[in-house]
């Protein structure tokens, strides 16, 4: 068993570009659900249209830096389109409405009827190029240190990434420390006296719901860019519910929980992908008991397990505070 090997895939992994994709929507969600308090469980339809967008504008001939302007303002709209029939009523109407559109969208996007502006299944290629223009690395070189190494094209996405999980960080802790983050986490701990102090809440969950898609089609876009296609099956419901661990493992509401909770996430989840590849590849017994398939599913029970664990023992995440934490155990 290659020990280093596994050590430096799961690391690699951590502070890859997908990592940071998951780590801005995962912000998203935290305003949305740790701030607000809103059961959005359809939150990668708002990756999903940030990225086509996006696609769709540059394969129409626009820009990209145009593209990117769509995907966020239809993200953000989407949040509009969803919040205004929903935010009235009862919590689990918006988590309904969300995974519903989720996955109505989805098909949509890859239905027949759509395929001359979405291309159907096949999604659509090469819109990133001018991205990939402004790389300042040599694309093909390698940087880093020994096997800790990555290309220069995968570089400049990561930089790029991470500059923006920095920057929408800051943002948000701006957003929660102002007047109106206050009464967002208001509305979250006691909705009806929110209201008792001439607050419109509809108001504020709706600008917390467009705020928070906004920023998961910026991570819609990054996925899209850094994979340089969109595809509508990389959208899937399980996206949502791996952010949703993401948040909660970090802890909700709180400013890095969604950053911890990506990198921890992320690390655990390849580093135990690779250690399983790992002893497929040299324990013989092991790559005859442990199929490919098999070595998925297990992956997924770990987590399941371990979110359990968390549930238990600290159910308001590593970063969470006990007394804000949305479950009210008194």
């Amino acid at each position: 068993m290659d020990w280093g090997s596994v050590l430096i895939d799961g690391l690699l992994s951590t502070i890859g570009p997908i990592t940071a994709a998951y780590a801005i929507s995962a912000i998203g969600l935290n305003l949305q659900f740790g701030y607000a308090g809103l059961l959005n469980f359809g939150h990668v339809a708002f990756m999903l249209v940030g990225a086509y967008g996006t696609a769709i504008t540059v394969n129409l001939g626009g820009p990209l830096w145009l593209g990117i302007i769509v995907g966020i303002l239809a993200a953000a709209l989407l949040g509009l389109l969803i919040g205004l029939p929903t935010l009235r009523l009862r919590a689990d109407y918006l988590a309904i409405t969300t995974i519903a559109v989720a996955e109505v969208i989805r098909l949509l996007v890859r239905s027949s009827w759509a395929q001359p502006l979405t291309n159907g299944v096949f999604g659509i290629q090469g819109f990133a190029d001018s991205f990939f223009d402004l790389n300042p690395f040599a694309p093909a070189e390698l940087y880093g240190f020994g096997t800790f190494v990555v290309t220069g094209r995968k570089l400049w996405v990561m930089l790029v990434g991470w500059t923006l999980v920095v920057l929408l960080t800051l943002l948000v802790r701006r957003l929660i420390k102002s007047p109106w983050g206050r009464v967002l986490k208001a509305i979250r701990e006691d909705e009806d006296a929110t209201i008792a102090l001439g607050k419109n809440v509809f108001a504020y969950k709706l600008q917390a719901l467009m705020i928070g898609g906004a920023i998961a089609g910026i991570a819609g876009i990054l996925l899209a860019v850094e994979q340089r296609n969109v595809t509508p099956d990389a959208y899937l419901p399980k996206i949502t519910f791996i952010l949703y661990v993401i948040v909660i493992l970090g802890g909700a509401g709180t400013i890095l929980g969604p950053i911890v909770g990506a990198v921890v996430f992320q690390f655990l989840f390849f580093t135990i992908d690779a250690l399983m590849v790992n002893a497929q590849a040299n324990i013989g017994w092991v790559g005859d008991f442990l199929t490919p398939a098999a070595a998925g599913q297990i992956k997924l029970v770990l987590v399941g397990v371990g979110m359990m664990v968390l549930m238990i023992f600290r159910p308001q995440g590593i970063l969470g505070n006990k007394e804000e934490a949305l479950i009210d155990e008194r």
